[in-house]
Parts: structure tokens; sequence; C-alpha cells
């Protein structure tokens, strides 16, 4: 069973976590937390710690001080930090510092109990969320190399792959899980960014440019 402490310092927040955790029977809380200071006591108590979810503020010992500290106890044990911020300065710091993941609040439980028992096995993590922002600024930044001043998001690459392959808006929408609407306005928001007349003139902008093949 893996065994989790748990250190949030608000308590409908700790709360709501733990009974998230709960729900999967292979997690358990081994303990709990309000700052950094009471998660080091109870690991030099010698109690099996697999993971340790902490809140990057807390009062007295913060979540990258609480990580500083574990890494020179015990290394094996992963911490992951638990945030608001999703700042890529909290990000990059956390990670430097030798995070095993980084979630921001928001996570789903299943993404969350996923994280906890991936990085137990010795992987890294970034959530769902925050690894899609990331992939969008390398997608912008392919884009420049291409030669495109323009600043693509990665849902309009994807529409625009797909406006390349002949599919209609309601295909799109179905295939992207999105609605035909929101379809019609990023197709829209292609052709005024690339100041394009028309669908066939997108395309020869994005073939031109190396956005498509």
């Amino acid at each position: 069973m893996l065994q989790v402490v748990l250190a949030e310092d608000h308590n409908i927040v700790r709360n709501g976590i733990k009974m998230l955790l709960e729900m999967d029977k292979k997690i358990n809380i081994a303990a709990e937390a309000e700052n950094g200071i009471q998660v080091m006591d109870f690991v030099r108590t010698g109690a099996h710690v697999d993971v340790i979810l902490a809140d990057i503020n807390m009062p007295q010992m913060d979540g990258i001080s609480l990580l500083k500290e574990i890494i020179l106890f015990d290394p094996r044990i992963a911490v992951v930090m638990l945030s608001m911020h999703d700042n890529d300065k909290y990000v990059t710091q956390a990670f430097l510092e030798g995070s095993s993941g980084y979630l921001l609040k928001n996570v789903s439980a299943d993404e969350l109990i996923f994280s906890l028992k991936y990085v137990s096995c010795g992987g890294k993590y970034l959530c769902s969320e925050l690894s899609m922002r990331l992939l969008d600024k390398m997608v912008q930044q392919g884009n420049h190399n291409s030669g495109s001043d323009i600043d693509f998001s990665l849902r309009e690459i994807e529409v625009l792959h797909l406006i390349a392959e002949g599919q209609t808006n309601q295909e799109m929408a179905e295939k992207l899980f999105i609605s035909k609407r929101t379809v019609e306005g990023h197709r829209q928001s292609l052709i005024e960014k690339t100041g394009s007349r028309n669908t066939a003139a997108l395309i020869r902008y994005a073939v031109l440019n190396g956005i498509i093949q």
C-alpha cells in the first residue's frame, strides 16, 4: 500500500484532498501536517513514507524548504508539490530542487492519484494543464523557427492540420471533443491571423511557412 503524507495548512483543502486519495484502496494517508516541520517530525520517527504531497506555500516551513530537508534526510521519499501557482518560476524551482512532481490544486482526482503512484515508482510528473501549456510554447517556438511570426495556440495548430486533411467543421468538432461553433471560431481566428482570404489561402500560407507539410 502506498504510504502518503499530506501537508496542507488549510484544513478544508487538506480534508478534501484526503477524501479524494482515500477513494483508492491502494493509498493510505500515513500522516497529515500543516507545515513542513510537522512532516519532518513524522518522518524522523522512522515511519515508512513513500510520497509526501506538500503545498508549496505553508507557514513555518514551506514546501520547497521541506523538499530540501527530505532530500538530505532520505532521498528515496518522493515529494510532490501542490500549488495554486502556475508560474514557470515556481515549477522550475521545484524540479531543480529535486521535486518528483508538480500539481496544480485544480487537478482531477484521477490525475492526482495517478501522479502519486507514478512518482512512487521513480518517475517525474508535471500535471497535464502545465504540460499542455509547455507543449503550446514549444509549438509556438516551432512556428517562429519555421518562418512564421504569428503566435498560434496548440488548438489552432490542431485545427489547421485537420483543415488541411479536408475535414469538415463537424468532423473536427467530434475529433477534438469541442463544439462546432468553437471549431468555426478557431478557423476564423486562423484566417484573420494569417491575413488569408479563405481556407485555400490559409492552407497555402501554412505550407509556405512550414507549419504543415
